[in-house]
This record gives structure tokens, C-alpha cells and sequence, in this order.
């Protein structure tokens, strides 16, 4: 893959704050594609209940689309530098259309189950494929001491997408065009930042189609995975950086029946309070990146990521169940939520770090552990709600929170020597949705 020197020269004079101007409309076209992508977290499962199926049927929906966002995470970067990133990015795209236009005609208008999971497990290959092939655009553009500060723009960008418009938006369109409507509106999303990350983004990327074939570069990425053997540290931290996210996705499926049906709150209320989480949850990042430079990386982790999601994830069930509708204090242990999930910000730091001269196979295992979050979490929802109610799903997972504590502990590494050889690995800079 080969960049001419006059136009590397060239972009590393244009940034802004740590972005590449040549990508502006790349890191908008995130945005937008995010807010398709991710607009109905909080109440598919919700919307596919009062469908007629059950919240284990809803919760094995999620778990086929997870399965299919690992691998496509896992494989995008070998598809952005085998075909290029714009031609990832387009092939994303199409089949985020292609496969959600199916999900909601094929699958949920006609209520028919075996498409709808055929339908919007194929449609998990999509946003991997865009968004994670810009990643990598952004890896070949960005001069090596700016490359972290344009990697927190698109996590920044990403969530301002899946996070905030994303879940406040329904909160709006819900009342006025239901469930479906809505998820049609996703899909008009999804058709303005797919439209701009093709035709919009002003970088000519050269990619040579002799640097290396597919097939080459498949047994390459598979190659990333004997790291586990060579450094055994790394299952642990990759099984950590899995339970990072495991209630952010196990939630959402359990939670909109929880809030509307049993504590009593209307569809918008609680829309509104898993936007106001991820607000909190966006900034934090950035707060959590600072601190864990002082007080320690995995001692981070330990205390306010693991113990403190532990805690906040069943005052998120219990303040309600006691307190009754009572919205702002809702609002508020929902943040207190936002606030210990952000605190993981630091593992991807630590994972790379246990391996310093193999950061690309270290860094293979990350995504391949956030991918797994996707469909390990539904998975266990769907495992559990039969022989258990939401308050055992809830519980299940605050234990699996406290295992990655003491899982934690095994996670030291040598911040300042990570910090002095590597700067692109320092967390002050590491703002991330997917943390």
C-alpha cells in the first residue's frame, strides 16, 4: 500500500486538532451512518416483543447480528488494505441497505421470524465494514504523533451517532410514526453518510493491488492470533475488554420491557435516559483517559471500571424498582452507569501494551474481543431469561463484572515506558464509544 510523498507531506500540514481535513467528511459520514445503525438499540427488542415474539426469541436476534459484527470487525482491516478503504466502506454500506431494507419488509412487517434473523444477521457485516475501514484510512493518513488525536475524533463521531442522536431521536419520532417508521428512518440515515463517505471524502488513496493478495493477507490476520500463546496475558485482557461492554449490549435488550412495562415509564422516557447515559458516557472518555494516567491503568479498570459497572448496573435495576417513576433519579443512576462504563477507557492501551513489538496482532484481539461483546451479551440474555426473570439477568451480569475485577488485577504493565516508546497509545487521547 503506498502513499505518494508529496501527498503525505501534504496531509500532515492539514490538520485540525489532531483531524485531517482531507477526512472531514469521512468522520460527518460516521456520524451519520451511526445514527442509522444505531437508532434502534433501545427498543428493537421492545418493538419485536410486542410483535408477538418472546424476549428470548427478541434476545437471539441480537445474538446472530453480534456473531456477524466479530468477524466483520476482524476482518475489515484485511479487506480495507487488500481493496482499499473507499471500496470497504461501499461494500458496508450496500449491504447495510440491501439487508436492512429485507429485515423490515421481509422480517418484521410480514412478522416472520427465520428472516428476520437471516435478515439482520447478514446486515451485522455492514457498519464493521464502513466504519472500521475509515479506521484504517485514518491510519494511513494521520502523521504518527496525531494518529490517537484522529482516532478520538471518530470515536467521538461514533458516538455522537450510536449513543446520543441515536437515542434520543426515537425518543421523538416514536410517538408520531411508531416503531417502524422509525427504523425507516434509519435506513434514510444511513443513505446520507454511506452517499458521503463515497462520493464526499476529498483523499485520493493509491492502494497497489500487487502489495499483497487476499489470501496472504487472511493467513496474515489469522497469524495474529498465536500471540495467545506467545503472551498468555492477552486472553486475560481480551476476555476483560469482552465483559467491558457486556451489559451496554445485555441492557438494552431487557431494559425498554423493564422501564416501560414494570416501572412505568413511556417509551420516549426511557429513550431519553439512554441518551442522557451516553452523553455523560462520550465525555467521560476523554476525563477517565486523564486519570488513568495518574492513578494506574489497571488499577482503573479494576476499582471504577469492573467493581463500579458492577455497582451502577443493579442500581440502574434497584433505584427504580423502589423509587418508582421517578425520572430524574432515574437520570441520574444512569449516568452514575455511564460514568464507571467509560472507565474500561484504558484497556486499549493495555492490550497493545502487553505486546509492544506486536501492536497490529495485539490490536487484532481487541477488535476481536469488542466484536465478541456484541454477541456475547444477547447470548447470555437469551441463555438465561428461561430458567431466570430480568433481576437474575441483571445480577449475572454484575457478577461477571466482579470476575473481570479480579481478572484486572493481572493486567500491570509499565505505563511510562508504553507512554515513552508509543505516544498513539497514550489513553489521555484514547476517546472511544467501543472503550
Amino acid at each position: 500500500m503506498s502513499v505518494s510523498t508529496e501527498h503525505s507531506q501534504t496531509m500532515y500540514r492539514r490538520q485540525v486538532l489532531g483531524m485531517p481535513v482531507a477526512l472531514l467528511w469521512g468522520f460527518v459520514a460516521v456520524a451519520c451512518f451511526m445514527v442509522g445503525d444505531g437508532i434502534e438499540q433501545a427498543f428493537l427488542s421492545k418493538y419485536i416483543v410486542q410483535l408477538g415474539f418472546t424476549l428470548t426469541q427478541s434476545a437471539l436476534v441480537f445474538t446472530v447480528y453480534g456473531i456477524t459484527v466479530a468477524v466483520a470487525a476482524w476482518l475489515s482491516g484485511v479487506f480495507a488494505d487488500t481493496w482499499g478503504p473507499r471500496r470497504t466502506m461501499v461494500i458496508g454500506f450496500i449491504i447495510w441497505v440491501i439487508f436492512d431494507v429485507g429485515f423490515l419488509t421481509l422480517g418484521l412487517s410480514t412478522k416472520n421470524y427465520p428472516m428476520m434473523l437471516v435478515m439482520y444477521g447478514l446486515r451485522g457485516f455492514g457498519y464493521p465494514l464502513f466504519c472500521y475501514g475509515f479506521i484504517v484510512w485514518i491510519a494511513y493518513v494521520s502523521p504518527k504523533h496525531k494518529l490517537s488525536s484522529a482516532m478520538g475524533w471518530f470515536w467521538f463521531m461514533y458516538s455522537i451517532g450510536i449513543g446520543v442522536i441515536g437515542s434520543y431521536l426515537p425518543s421523538f419520532t416514536i410517538p408520531h410514526i411508531g416503531f417502524l417508521g422509525t427504523l425507516w428512518i434509519a435506513v434514510g440515515w444511513i443513505l446520507v453518510g454511506g452517499l458521503m463517505g463515497v462520493f464526499l471524502i476529498r483523499d485520493k488513496f493509491d492502494i497497489k493491488e500487487t502489495d499483497l493478495p487476499l489470501k496472504e493477507k487472511v493467513r496474515e490476520l489469522l497469524s495474529g492470533i498465536l500471540i495467545v500463546k506467545e503472551r498468555p496475558r492477552i486472553i486475560t485482557a481480551g476476555i476483560v475488554k469482552i465483559i467491558n461492554q457486556l451489559s451496554m449490549y445485555g441492557l438494552p435488550i431487557i431494559f425498554p420491557i423493564y422501564f416501560t412495562s414494570k416501572i412505568g415509564f413511556t417509551t420516549s422516557q426511557w429513550l431519553q435516559i439512554w441518551g442522557d447515559m451516553f452523553l455523560v458516557n462520550m465525555f467521560m472518555n476523554v476525563v477517565w483517559g486523564f486519570i488513568g494516567d495518574k492513578i494506574g491503568w489497571h488499577r482503573q479498570v479494576m476499582w471504577f471500571g469492573c467493581v463500579g459497572t458492577a455497582v451502577t448496573t443493579l442500581l440502574f435495576y434497584y433505584v427504580p424498582l423502589f423509587a418508582g417513576k421517578d425520572y430524574w433519579l432515574t437520570v441520574f443512576v444512569a449516568i452514575l452507569y455511564g460514568v464507571s462504563l467509560a472507565a474500561f477507557v484504558p484497556m486499549s492501551a493495555i492490550i497493545p501494551s502487553i505486546a509492544p513489538d506486536r501492536k497490529g496482532a495485539a490490536m487484532s484481539i481487541h477488535n476481536l474481543a469488542s466484536g465478541i461483546s456484541n454477541f456475547a451479551a444477547p447470548a447470555i440474555v437469551a441463555g438465561l431469561l428461561p430458567f431466570f426473570n430480568i433481576q437474575g439477568v441483571v445480577w449475572t451480569f454484575a457478577v461477571i463484572y466482579v470476575i473481570g475485577a479480579v481478572l484486572s488485577y493481572f493486567l500491570k504493565v509499565d505505563q511510562k515506558a508504553v507512554s515513552e516508546d508509543s505516544p498513539e497509545m497514550r489513553t489521555d487521547s484514547a476517546v472511544s464509544y467501543n472503550n
